[in-house]
């Protein structure tokens, strides 16, 4: 099914960045320009009244979205084990709700009882306060590193020749950790974006060394929760191989971070400028 333009409008965000070709051989200038960015916000989806889950999603077919979790987490297994899904708070809310049949309910008990969802909310609590809860562990990162246009240009070339899974199986990302010195001191890949970084972050805080990270490279997009968890380990500067959402673009501006991302021959800066001279 072709999604309609009035949907899309909805899903993206014009927001001012910086611009530039990157070449080795001429001296890069910035251009402010308009991009449009994927919107991402937190929906809660509340099932028999209980939050079981907070996803971070592009807004749109809520119901559909809810129903398609539902499915593939195994509280259904037919749509008429639905009594219901609705919006919390009109059509632009962050809540939906889904309503089970009583004996859907009761066969799948265990599964609502689980503790694996990101945060215990009531059914009216907003976009804005779920994310509130999930910045409540994240501090600001000093500013302690400068990188030049050049040297952003070393940082992405290095990464092809350490993906050494992605080169046999085309089916894998890469992160990669680098010191103030821009020396390499994590990489790790995996089938996931979100557990490239896990694993590339997690050796570092194991071996008592996080204290040495200052730039991440990750070979996805950098979406809400990739700044989350760089946030977390202090990286100042994060470099991305796609345009990240608008909620990525916040969170790293509220932390001080630096975000840029790299598509070819060209850069985008969207928050912390003053790192890259």
């Amino acid at each position: 099914m072709i999604k309609n333009n009035s949907l899309i409008e909805h899903q993206l965000k014009k927001r001012s960045v910086l611009f530039c070709h990157l070449s080795k051989n001429s001296e890069a200038s910035l251009i402010e320009q308009q991009l449009e960015l994927v919107i991402e916000e937190p929906l809660s989806i509340n099932v028999q009244g209980q939050t079981y889950s907070v996803i971070m999603r592009t807004p749109g077919e809520e119901k559909e979205h809810a129903a398609g979790f539902c499915l593939s987490e195994g509280l259904v297994d037919h749509p008429d084990d639905i009594v219901d899904i609705a919006l919390c708070d009109g059509e632009n809310s962050n809540v939906v709700a889904v309503m089970l049949t009583k004996e859907r309910a009761e066969k799948i008990s265990d599964l609502l009882n689980r503790k694996g969802f990101v945060s215990q909310t009531s059914c009216g609590i907003c976009g804005r306060e779920i994310i509130d809860d999930l910045n409540l562990i994240l501090t600001s990162v000093p500013e302690r590193i400068f990188l030049s246009f050049r040297q952003v240009i070393d940082i992405v070339e290095r990464m092809d020749d350490l993906q050494n899974l992605k080169k046999r199986s085309l089916a894998s990302h890469a992160a990669l950790v680098f010191d103030r010195n821009l020396n390499i001191i994590s990489y790790a890949e995996d089938a996931g974006r979100h557990n490239a970084l896990d694993k590339a972050i997690g050796g570092l805080f194991l071996n008592h060394e996080l204290k040495r990270c200052a730039v991440a490279l990750i070979s996805s997009r950098a979406s809400y929760e990739m700044i989350q968890k760089c946030a977390r380990a202090g990286i100042e500067i994060v470099i991305s191989m796609s345009i990240p959402t608008t909620l990525a673009c916040e969170l790293g501006q509220r932390l001080g971070m630096t975000l840029a991302a790299v598509r070819k021959n060209k850069m985008f800066i969207f928050t912390g400028q003053s790192r890259i001279v």
